[in-house]
Order: C-alpha cells, then structure tokens, then sequence
C-alpha cells in the first residue's frame, strides 16, 4: 500500500504492509505547495513544477505498478482558486491524481494514525488532544470520553509567516489568530473536560523532537522520535539555540527550505499548548500518510 500526502510544505509518501502495519520505505520532499498562496490565492506556476518534480522524483523509488497507490492534497489546495487545473497539471506530467480532501477527514484519519502509534508504543492513554500543525492549516482532534470533537483551522506555519513581515509581528497576533482554537478547546473543556495528554505530529513537532535527540535533518529517524516527551521550558531552550545560529547551521537542523517557517511553527505550538493547559507534549512522527494507508488497509477485503 503506497500512501501520498501532498501537504502545504511537504509531500510526504509511505509504503506501508497492510498485514503487519509497518512502513516498509517512505519519502518526504519540501515543496511548499502553500508559498504565496496568502497573497494570491492560488498555486505559483514555480510552485507546480516543484510538486510535479518531486512526484517523479517519488516514483522512482516506489512500485507503482505493483501496489495500490491512493494520494491526497489537503490545505493548500483547498484553498487555492486554481486548484481544479493544478491537479490536473500534476495528473498530466506524473499520473498520479490527487484529491483534495476535507479539514475534517485529515483529523480522522492522521488521528487514526496517531492512535496506532500511541498504540504502538504502549502510550495508549485514551484521552488525548492532537494538534497537527500543518503549512496551510492546522487540525484540532480531541478525544474525551470516548468521544471525538474535531475541527479543521485556516492557520498553519507557511501562511502565517508570510501573512506578517516579522517574527515579532507573529508573535504579536497569535492571540488573534489563534482566537477560534481557543473557543473551540473551552467549549469542549466546560463540558467535557480536558484530557490526559497533549499530542503533536508534523514537522514543527517532531523537528524540535529531533533536536532534542541532537539528531540533525539529514540523520532523522522517525522511531527516535515517536513518542518522546517535549516540555515547554525544552522548547523554549530549542527555540533560543535556532536564533542564535547562522542560516546554514539553522538549515542542517531544520531542513533546507524550512527554516523559514520553523520559528512561526514554534510558536503556534506553544500558543496552543498554553491555551490547552499542558507545559508538555507527546511528539507522534505519524501523520496523515500513514492514517491514509492504515483506512485503505483496513477497508480490504
């Protein structure tokens, strides 16, 4: 089963075996599907051939005549007017068709992902509250009770850094763009209650998991990385090591193309732990491309 997510910074692909729920390969290419989108609304003809490059550069390194192939597009592509014809530009040069799914079925299914995990790893606490902090958007899931409550956000890491010409201005407006998270966590809390742990996935998260491990991007290993612990005071000491360093000691640590983006994600995660209550987090590396292979695994007959 082969897995493709077309994210507003990153395609991520896994090839997954459907019997034992393992990754047998998997890839990952910056792209930023979501740059400019702020200011235009639509997908940059740059930014196509960058897609369409690291789709051909993807099938390479998989079967794809062999095994099933699903792929999906999520907040980039919701959004941007362009999007019929991007899709299918993309289908036209490499043959792979994206859909572009919901807000809320990429909650659900990187959850069904993150529960595996936490599954996985012996974590299974039941209650829990997801952020996936994504370049286009962000999805809140947060089981309580058995119970899910989900909901999908117009904020992510790449919008939110080139909606403001500075850090400081970031940091500023992040009670304001983060507004409608905190109404949705509070009514579930007042009603609900909170739950038993915090969980992050996607690249601000397990970028910051990865440092702390002293693991630079280059050497990243997800299983080093599922399931560690990341206190607040951790991240603000990883957020000051950052500033301090050069652009390409910064791109060894954070990916070429991602330092950019990586103090505004630092941000909106620490934003959202405080309004959620926690000072620390549970760092899942598995996303929506894995809960994309685990429902289309689970869906065989």
């Amino acid at each position: 089963m082969i897995a493709c997510d077309l994210g507003s910074n990153t395609l991520r692909v896994v090839q997954m075996d459907c019997k034992t729920k393992k990754r047998i390969k998997e890839f990952e290419k910056i792209v930023k599907t979501a740059d400019g989108l702020e200011q235009t609304g639509e997908i940059s003809k740059a930014t196509l051939n960058r897609i369409i490059e690291a789709v051909q550069e993807m099938k390479k390194e998989f079967d794809f005549d062999n095994d099933k192939v699903f792929a999906v597009a999520t907040a980039a592509l919701r959004r941007a007017a362009n999007r019929d014809k991007i899709i299918s530009k993309i289908k036209k040069e490499t043959g792979v068709e994206f859909e572009v799914i919901g807000g809320t079925e990429e909650a659900n299914l990187t959850a069904l992902a993150v529960r595996e995990a936490l599954k996985r790893l012996g974590r299974e606490d039941g209650d829990f509250i997801l952020l996936d902090l994504g370049g286009g958007s962000s999805e809140l899931y947060i089981r309580k009770n058995d119970r899910a409550f989900i909901k999908s956000f117009d904020l992510g890491i790449i919008t939110l850094t080139q909606k403001y010409e500075s850090l400081d201005e970031v940091k500023k407006c992040l009670d304001s763009e983060t507004q409608e998270i905190k109404k949705f966590i509070d009514e579930i809390y007042k009603i609900f209650g909170k739950p038993k742990v915090f969980v992050s996935t996607a690249g601000t998260a397990t970028t910051l998991a990865s440092i702390k491990q002293g693991i630079d991007y280059e050497h990243y290993d997800h299983e080093k990385v599922s399931g560690l612990r990341l206190t607040t005071k951790e991240i603000d000491d990883i957020f000051a090591k950052l500033l301090k360093l050069d652009q390409e000691e910064r791109d060894r640590w954070v990916g070429e193309g991602r330092s950019d983006f990586i103090f505004s994600g630092i941000a909106i995660l620490k934003n959202v732990l405080k309004i959620s209550g926690f000072d620390e987090m549970i760092v899942i590396d598995d996303g929506l491309r894995e809960g994309l292979a685990l429902s289309k695994c689970n869906d065989k007959p």
